[in-house]
Parts: C-alpha cells; structure tokens; sequence
C-alpha cells in the first residue's frame, strides 16, 4: 500500500550497554522525539508525535520498529489518539514489531478516542524471536458526543497478531460496531464504555507471577470487570472493561509495576504527559 498519511521507521540497536537510534526515518503526519532516557539502565524511551492532532476521513498510517539483540525501549505516543468522524473511509493504522533475542520492549500508548461517526482499523504485527521480551497495552475510550450518546461511533475495528519465530501464536480480534450492535449485550462491553488489553510475553513469565497479579485484582465489578488469559507461549492478556480511563490506566499501572519488579528488580518510568 502506498500514499500514506504518514510514515515512521524506528531501527534500535544496542551500544555499550546503551539503546541508541540505528535508523530513523519519517514523513507526512508522524514525527518521533529525541530519545529520553529516565535513568541508567540504557533503556530508551520514545515519543510518538502525530502533528495534524488526529485521524481523519482516509487517513492511513504504516509505522515500522525493529529491535535489535539486548535492546531495551519504550514507545508511547505525546498525547490520546483522536479519531474524527469518517463520512467517507476509515482511517486505517499499521504497524509492524520485530524483536530479536534478548530485546525488551514496552509500547504504552495513550488512548485512542473514538468521536462521533468515526470509523478506523487499527493492524499490529508483532515478530518476536525466542527470548525477546514485551509489554503492549491500549486503551478505548468513546470521545465526547453533543447528546451525550456513548457509543457515537460507527465502528472500531483493531486486529494483533504476534509471532514467535514466525509461528503465529496469537491472534486478536475485537470489532465494535455500535450502530448495528447492542453493546450493552454480553460478548460486548456489558454496561461498560472503556476497553484495556494488555499483551505480555516473556521466559520470565511463572505461577507466582501469574498469582501476584490476579491477587492485586479487587474485583471491584461497580467500577470494573477484569480478566486473565494464558498464552500458548510465555505470557498472557489481561482484558479490563471500565467507565474510566483512569481506571484502566491504574490498574495497568499497577500490573506494570508488578511485572517490572518480578522481572528487572525495577520501577516503570513515568509517561504521562499532562
């Protein structure tokens, strides 16, 4: 596919114990920031910049990041990713993950709002080598609607696939489509209006671990349903329905911190930008 609205390629690599840019490539309305680096662990972390402010009717996006051996990196993005409404195509975003052996990667986006009469599709690719490491979340939120309808959008669309030494062992699917589907009903978001996936895999992953995390989970179903899955390799999802970003954004807080501890002896870093 050609003509996109923008593109981003980001080639890590490590050098001397430190994550730095091998290739850094973008055109049209991506953009990446300067790396930051929160402490002295070499991990890298960079900023997604989209500078028109949101997707629009016929945007398309292809994002690419490659993780060399023994790299160690954070993306998120500067602010929610905003969707506006489509009178005539989806917006559409793809991207694809590669990590080798030994490499580490966090991809903690903000969340993607979806407003009135907005359509999108979202694709991830994720080709992982055995012994690479990785930490994705994202969080739907239904943006601000004049009558106060919660589901104003038209539809929602987003597919992962991961791979593991090119052998697909996991694939999700969630499509949303509010005007033809009662999303109260169970199967959908069953009185909620906020949607968290977390993905993560790793060698690291054991019973205790697995423990740890569902004892941190109040059950709390006036304020949340959460849920834990096995992966057919090293790893889970965790799935939470809410009414609040900020509720999602906690308790992925605090399974992040969980996971951190357990695997690294350390504390995320803290992203948040506002």
């Amino acid at each position: 596919m050609e003509n996109w609205t923008g593109t981003l390629r980001l080639d890590v690599e490590e050098r001397q114990g430190k994550t730095v840019a091998k290739n850094v490539y973008f055109q049209g309305a991506l953009k990446v920031m300067r790396p930051v680096y929160h402490d002295d662990s070499g991990q890298a972390c960079y900023y997604i910049l989209n500078p028109g402010g949101g997707y629009l009717d016929g945007d398309r996006y292809n994002l690419q990041f490659s993780l060399k051996e023994k790299t160690k990196l954070t993306l998120t993005t500067q602010s929610a990713t905003k969707v506006y409404k489509t009178p005539n195509q989806h917006a559409y975003q793809e991207t694809e993950f590669i990590l080798k052996k030994g490499s580490y990667l966090e991809y903690i986006p903000d969340p993607l709002i979806m407003y009135r009469n907005a359509r999108y599709k979202q694709k991830n690719v994720i080709r992982m080598e055995q012994g690479a490491t990785l930490i994705y979340s994202d969080i739907i939120t239904p943006g601000w609607s004049p009558d106060g309808e919660q589901f104003s959008y038209d539809q929602l669309q987003l597919m992962n696939e991961v791979y593991m030494d090119d052998e697909l062992v996991m694939y999700d699917h969630i499509k949303l489509n509010p005007a033809e589907q009662d999303m109260k009903a169970i199967g959908f978001m069953e009185g909620y209006t906020h949607l968290g996936s977390m993905i993560v895999i790793g060698e690291q992953t054991n019973a205790d671990l697995l423990d740890r995390l569902y004892n941190s989970m109040s059950h709390d179903e006036n304020e949340y349903r959460m849920g834990l899955s096995m992966l057919p390799v090293k790893g889970f999802t965790i799935r939470v329905l809410a009414n609040k970003t900020q509720t999602i954004e906690r308790l992925f807080t605090e399974c992040h911190q969980i996971i951190s501890e357990a695997w690294f002896n350390t504390k995320p870093s803290f992203l948040r930008k506002y």
